[in-house]
């Protein structure tokens, strides 16, 4: 007789301005190497029951705000020693305010702004999003050759979105870059300061953990509606394959896999 040695993951993957398609997909197809992995797929995190019989929770999100009673749950999910993988902008919630204005090629309604409006989903997160300059290609270094998380690997040049991120609690940095590039479009545009970047972290919270990763921007023909009618595909990390071993390292994480 078999045993059972299931595993339940539960993921959120509902991105504004990206390719929620193909994230989801990818994501599925690196989870789906684990036969013992169950997945459930939403867009939202009404469905706290479901997130805190899981095991792993994967997030892949932007602009998308739990509720308070949301966020309660997610702490609950943490406090009961539960990992969470969070990707890209998950952390980032942004509106614009002010008139029109042009940032390169694209038209947007206003200045980018990243309002503290959800400051417990962000402390569970360990980083609040606030901006980032145009794409562009930047290096990323290991900060802890140690860790399993991200042992043997080299530093990597990447063209992706460098995000300028505040950070809450304790915060294990795996992976930093440095980047001064303004943020244009943003309401802070300028980050003159040349500090460590993190772009892979660990942040502890009560009996749980969060690892983040902020690398990870796509973007499909029509994502970018109303302000555009279609703009070009982006893939940007997704292109690399460390890209897809840090993925899959914390996929393993995750589930109590890494070793």
């Amino acid at each position: 007789m078999t045993t059972s040695t299931r595993i339940d993951v539960y993921l959120i993957c509902n991105a504004r301005f990206h390719d929620t398609n193909f994230a989801r997909l990818e994501l599925l197809k690196l989870l789906a190497e684990h036969e013992d992995v169950v997945v459930r797929v939403a867009e939202d995190y009404r469905d706290l029951d479901a997130i805190n019989q899981a095991q792993l929770l994967v997030t892949y999100t932007c602009n998308l705000c739990p509720t308070p009673e949301q966020q309660e749950g997610l702490a609950r999910f943490l406090a009961s020693g539960k990992r969470w993988f969070a990707l890209h902008a998950t952390n980032a919630l942004v509106e614009f305010v002010g008139p029109e204005r042009t940032v390169g090629d694209i038209t947007i309604p206003g200045a980018a702004d990243t309002p503290n409006k959800a400051p417990r989903f962000m402390e569970l997160l360990g980083s609040r999003f606030i901006a980032h300059p145009p794409q562009q290609h930047f290096q990323v270094t290991v900060a802890d050759p140690a860790h399993p998380l991200v042992r043997g690997l080299d530093a990597f040049d990447v063209y992706d979105e460098p995000y300028y991120c505040e950070f809450f609690g304790k915060i294990h940095t795996l992976l930093e870059s440095r980047y001064t590039t303004p943020a244009t479009g943003y309401v802070r545009e300028e980050w003159p300061q040349d500090d460590p970047r993190p772009q892979f972290y660990l942040h502890p919270h009560s009996a749980g953990e969060v690892l983040y990763l902020t690398l990870g921007h796509c973007r499909g023909k029509y994502d970018m509606q109303p302000i555009m009618p279609v703009c070009s595909v982006e893939r940007c990390a997704w292109e690399l394959p460390v890209y897809y071993e840090l993925l899959r390292r914390g996929i393993r994480w995750g589930i109590g896999a890494l070793s």
